[in-house]
């Protein structure tokens, strides 16, 4: 089944992204979060993508990060056989070496196979948790409409196609079997509706 090409997908503001990442990254309690979300707008993950993550998939024995992550849980198709990649920027790269030594800190396991997010509770951390903790950062940081977490991902591949406007790149980045269902990134955001509402005489 296609995607419906006529309806725009549901995307923050670019200034409701650094929002966000702002608010999370000042509290130490939103220190994960931060992470999470950092590493879900540079990569365009889904949250069980990214909650599935454990430490060696991201992190090298030398705790450095990698350059190229292979995912082990994704959504899958006929043509998935080898797995799905995605690939992280230098600043992604850094934030989790960061987050590497944070997690030291915090005493949490740090074992190849030991879950990169972990919740409170020492367990790994669940989408349901996900959702509510997004939740939860948005209205500290004061939006004033609200996002589902799958936003995070509309988001973070609508940043792709409108810096570079090419529709194959965002298809390789958001990972899509067929480039009908990327089409829907190409429907004018709110973001560039407020811009051209700007420049309107009042």
């Amino acid at each position: 089944m296609y995607a419906d090409t006529t309806k725009p997908p549901r995307t923050m503001t670019r200034y409701e992204q650094l929002l966000l990442l702002r608010t999370t990254g000042q509290r130490f309690d939103g220190y994960r979060d931060h992470v999470l979300l950092s590493l879900a707008l540079a990569t365009g993950m889904r949250e069980h993508e990214l909650v599935a993550l454990n430490v060696g998939d991201v992190l090298s024995d030398d705790a450095k990060a990698r350059r190229r992550v292979r995912l082990r849980v994704f959504k899958r198709s006929s043509e998935d056989a080898q797995g799905q990649e995605v690939m992280l920027s230098s600043g992604v790269q850094a934030k989790l070496e960061k987050y590497f030594r944070w997690k030291r800190q915090q005493g949490e396991a740090l074992a190849a196979d030991a879950p990169l997010f972990m919740s409170r509770k020492g367990n790994r951390l669940s989408t349901r948790q996900v959702r509510h903790a997004f939740q939860l950062w948005q209205e500290r940081a004061g939006f004033e409409r609200r996002f589902s977490f799958h936003s995070v991902r509309h988001s973070a591949i609508t940043n792709i196609y409108e810096g570079t406007r090419d529709i194959r790149l965002a298809q390789r980045f958001a990972r899509h079997k067929s480039i009908i269902t990327t089409q829907i990134y190409t429907h004018p955001t709110d973001e560039a509706l407020l811009r051209a509402v700007q420049e309107l005489p009042c």
